[in-house]
């Protein structure tokens, strides 16, 4: 499956803020946004003021780097949100909020979402009782999610069960600690999700 494979701290430095995309590097001071504050280039210069379509364009884009989605892929997402009635903008980031490798991030099995992505990939995960490998599938509400039995054995799963994630999961999400276990108590609402993109402006750019 296609995905973006350049370096994250390029696209970070491209938007001139912190997307977080590679979780531990980004608090230390090796942060490439810290040391260098001009965009990647081998001539870069000093930010140019972004006209209106621009700064939309890049909020796009730090949407699609940091749920690492591609072009085509978040288009799609956008035109199902715009069919259904309502406020577009929140029915595009319940979407993304909904796929899987972000739900295994925001339960704290993944310290970044390509690392969730991976776990997903690589046959970890079980929703309903059964082995999911597709990173864009789209939780329910009602869904249970909980590791393999077989990947119970590995080094990863053991490292997780030590020391279980500090943080609380959005409150449309319930884990339990001890076993690893979830569930989606409810779709995602926007006050239960924390991005560092403006939505609206999403839907501004693709309403052109």
């Amino acid at each position: 499956m296609a995905r973006y494979t350049g370096p994250s701290c390029r696209v970070c430095r491209r938007a001139g803020e912190k997307l977080f995309l590679k979780n531990g590097k980004c608090f230390t001071p090796r942060c490439p946004v810290e040391k260098r504050h001009v965009p990647p280039g081998m001539h870069a210069q000093r930010r140019r003021r972004l006209s209106e379509r621009g700064a939309q364009l890049l909020e796009k884009q730090k949407a699609r780097y940091q749920y690492g989605v591609l072009e085509r892929q978040f288009r799609r997402y956008f035109s199902e949100a715009a069919r259904r009635p309502g406020v577009t903008s929140e029915y595009l980031l319940q979407l993304l909020e909904r796929r899987l490798d972000n739900v295994v991030f925001r339960l704290g099995f993944g310290d970044s979402r390509p690392q969730a992505r991976q776990v997903v990939n690589h046959g970890h995960i079980m929703v309903n009782g059964r082995k999911m490998t597709l990173p864009s599938y789209e939780v329910r509400a009602g869904d249970t999610i909980t590791w393999r039995p077989g990947s119970t054995k590995t080094v990863y799963y053991k490292r997780l069960a030590e020391a279980p994630p500090s943080e609380l999961p959005p409150a449309w999400l319930s884990l339990d600690k001890e076993k690893l276990e979830a569930k989606v108590v409810a779709l995602p609402a926007r006050g239960d999700v924390q991005v560092l993109f403006n939505e609206s402006a999403i839907v501004e750019y693709y309403s052109r």
